[in-house]
């Protein structure tokens, strides 16, 4: 008989959005005809770009002719892309070396992968709320888990405490499930403590495009003595619609190097560059040309247009909790609104309590730790028609 992981054991019983499709279906089969609205996966809705469709059509023909067919590629993935991912740092204020920069099929992978780098005594410091992943990958793995805590008190923006010792730090923004920004003097100060710590950063930046404030950072990179402590994770998903198509890209400066045990010094760039090698043949050459095409300045314009439209309906939704004077945080910089349950309810009850009376799907805190168990997460995704009645029904419960 193999012996497991037993690690597993210490995971919930199911992941949390697994949980809410659970309960969604249960809820659609004894009522057939309800209009359900689902403001809770952060999944989009409205279709790519005209230049992203382009972009993959070229890699599609690509594949019809001998002199232009491609098999595997480089698992770092193309150049022609890690180039154009590099301008797009370059325009937004931070400078990547495309050497650095590691295609993939998603933040998602690269964030819970990445745990292999390290070893189980490392002191992990995760916030809490925080997306499962982070939890949930060190968990499988036999690591612990240390949480410094995000609260209404500091924003959702928990800061460092010198007199506590990390060697790898969590950090997501703007944040998901909070919605919550680090301003540049917040990570400025992150970046002196893993220094001091000779910490590693791990940098959430899915949602960087939604940033519409020139002052707040969209990169860790654009913060001096983050090429030191940090690796930076991104995704197309929530920036171009790539959820369904699948691509991300993760940056490793090979300016992080650490001394291991036996006086060797590491490359984190160069162990992160052989995990990939080995466990990952690379993006499909189709869904690169595409995502190359986003990163063209009219590309990631037309990426802003539908930004623009998921921000409008996060207004819509702000403004309705304005209205029933509801504490909230994000939906300004971020697709995701973040609020205290009404009459003091938790999250799962306030779950079932809006699915039951108004067929509106959120998301509940407690799904993303201890602190979230009175919150619930709204998204901006869905359409406007969809997301202004979902609103409509709110109000009339409140």
């Amino acid at each position: 008989m193999p012996k497991l992981n037993e690690h597993y054991q210490d995971l919930k019983e199911s992941y949390l959005f697994s949980e809410i499709a659970h309960r969604v279906s249960a809820y659609s089969e004894a009522h057939p005809d309800a209009n359900i609205i689902r403001l809770g996966i952060g999944d989009v809705t409205l279709p790519l770009g005209s230049l992203a469709i382009k972009g993959l059509h070229e890699g599609v023909d690509a594949m019809a002719s001998a002199e232009t067919f491609k098999g595997y590629g480089p698992e770092q993935g193309y150049e022609f892309l890690r180039k154009a991912i590099s301008e797009y740092y370059a325009r937004n204020g931070a400078e990547v070396d495309p050497a650095d920069i590691f295609i993939s099929d998603g933040a998602k992978s690269d964030t819970g992968n990445i745990s292999e780098l390290f070893s189980n005594d490392n002191v992990i410091l995760i916030p809490d709320p925080v997306y499962p992943v982070y939890v949930d990958s060190n968990l499988m793995g036999g690591k612990h888990v240390t949480y410094i805590s995000g609260n209404a008190e500091n924003d959702f923006l928990p800061m460092p405490d010198p007199s506590v010792h990390a060697d790898i730090i969590y950090l997501c923004s703007p944040n998901n499930p909070t919605g919550a920004v680090y301003n540049k003097a917040q990570l400025k100060e992150w970046v002196d403590y893993a220094l001091a710590n000779d910490a590693v950063i791990l940098f959430d930046s899915a949602y960087e495009a939604f940033v519409s404030d020139p002052e707040l950072p969209r990169s860790i990179y654009t913060i001096e003595g983050a090429k030191k402590c940090a690796i930076e994770f991104c995704s197309l998903s929530k920036t171009a619609g790539f959820t369904g198509t699948r691509c991300g890209y993760t940056v490793v400066p090979r300016e992080l190097v650490f001394t291991a045990s036996n006086g060797k010094e590491m490359s984190l760039h160069a162990m992160w560059n052989r995990r990939q090698c080995t466990k990952f043949n690379g993006t499909s050459y189709i869904i690169q040309k595409g995502a190359s095409a986003v990163f063209s300045e009219e590309g990631m314009k037309q990426c802003q247009e539908n930004i623009h439209y998921y921000q409008e309906n996060a207004r819509i939704i702000a403004e309705t909790l304005k209205k029933k004077t509801i504490r909230f945080f994000g939906g300004v910089h971020s697709p995701y609104i973040w609020f205290e349950c009404p009459d003091g309810m938790e999250s799962w009850e306030f779950f079932d309590y809006l699915l039951n009376n108004a067929q509106v799907v959120g998301t509940p805190g407690a799904g993303f730790g201890e602190n979230g168990k009175n919150y619930f997460r709204l998204t901006s995704f869905n359409n406007h028609e969809n997301t202004i009645e979902a609103m409509k029904r709110f109000e009339k419960l409140f």
